[in-house]
């Protein structure tokens, strides 16, 4: 006891505080008269300083001299196990640098990068926080706009009577500065968004942060307002997060403005006479008998497909050459002399272009023959 009196008036002599403080101190220390004092101009300032509450009973608890006593002030040691296991998902990772245990300044760092997921649980929070509501869309496609637009393109007004002419009827024109309402689909994807069929724009991109914090606000975005000049901008807000972007194909929209016929009236059509069924039947005839078999020598069957949807079948010797072909095709179609075609084979589609070579040579025995015209 003689001792941590003396401590107590040296701690006393050097502070300049009461005793009751400096007991303080010197308890927290061990009764280590040095590390009372580092630790008293380290840490103590009134505010700094917080004392744990005692135990419940009347009797004060003895302390032990040795280095496990438990101090009764609290350090920035402590403070940064407490932010520790109490780190805010917003803020950054923090960090305490200089100073001693006891002692030091603490440095937050950039708050931490959000998910896409997060990004978009985040817009659809804040839309709905702003009176967004969910829409149901029965009876009409995503994107698509609940009332059908009128038609304002031109037309033809019928006459009363048969010879009075139709008289035409432009269609109205909106002014390019008038008002007009605008019907948007934001689509958020899992890396980007996208509005109603266009291209991906990433989270990420700083070009996108105003558009994205306007959502967030239950704002419409300044692009889209200036789209729709003055007039009336609905947006739609569709949840793809767990989707890959992918680009629609766009749909077959048929022109719906004006223009100038040109020319006159449809032309008539003038066709070659057609040839009665007698006098094809008679070609083929001809044509047939203009083959010369030789019965001594081996014969075969060929099949042509003519390009008119006929077909013809002939026998030929296995010596008779390609351009024979050509000719009886001529001689039973004569309107085909002034027609150039060529012969094919069937499978595999081959053009017979030496017409020298023998049916045998050209592999052409029992074959099929198909006519094309050039």
């Amino acid at each position: 006891m003689a001792s941590q009196e003396e401590s107590v008036r040296e701690f006393v002599a050097v502070t300049d505080v009461d005793e009751e403080r400096a007991r303080f101190f010197l308890e927290s220390a061990g009764w280590n008269l040095q590390l009372a004092l580092a630790s008293f101009f380290e840490d103590g300032a009134d505010d700094d300083i917080v004392t744990l509450p005692q135990p419940e009973g009347g009797s004060s608890v003895s302390r032990s001299a040795g280095p496990s006593s438990q101090p009764r002030v609290t350090s920035f040691r402590d403070l940064m196990h407490e932010a520790e296991e109490e780190s805010d998902e917003e803020e950054g990772q923090r960090f305490f640098a200089g100073g001693s245990e006891r002692s030091g300044q603490q440095i937050v760092g950039p708050p931490k990068k959000k998910s896409s997921n997060e990004v978009v649980e985040d817009l659809f929070k804040g839309a709905r926080e702003h009176g967004a509501v969910p829409l149901d869309r029965s009876g009409r496609g995503l994107g698509e706009p609940s009332k059908s637009k009128p038609f304002l393109g031109g037309g033809y007004r019928l006459g009363a009577a048969p010879e009075e002419e139709s008289a035409y009827v432009a269609g109205e024109r909106q002014a390019s500065n008038s008002q007009q309402d605008v019907h948007v689909v934001l689509k958020l994807w899992k890396t980007g968004f996208s509005l109603d069929n266009g291209e991906l724009r990433n989270y990420s991109d700083p070009g996108n942060a105003n558009f994205l914090e306007a959502i967030r606000r239950g704002e419409i975005p300044l692009e889209l307002r200036q789209r729709s000049r003055g007039g009336q901008v609905n947006l739609d807000m569709e949840d793809h997060r767990d989707e890959d972007f992918s680009k629609p194909k766009v749909a077959f929209r048929a022109f719906g403005g004006e223009g100038q016929k040109l020319g006159s009236a449809t032309p008539e059509l003038t066709t070659a006479p057609a040839t009665s069924q007698h006098d094809q039947a008679a070609n083929e005839a001809q044509a047939s008998s203009s083959v010369t078999l030789d019965p001594s020598q081996p014969v075969t069957n060929i099949q042509i497909r003519l390009a008119d949807g006929g077909r013809l079948v002939q026998k030929f010797n296995h010596t008779h050459r390609v351009s024979d072909l050509r000719q009886f095709v001529v001689a039973a179609r004569p309107a085909m002399a002034a027609r150039e075609f060529v012969l094919m084979t069937t499978f595999p589609n081959m053009e017979l272009t030496d017409e020298n070579k023998t049916l045998q040579q050209a592999n052409l025995l029992n074959a099929v023959i198909v006519q094309r015209l050039k």
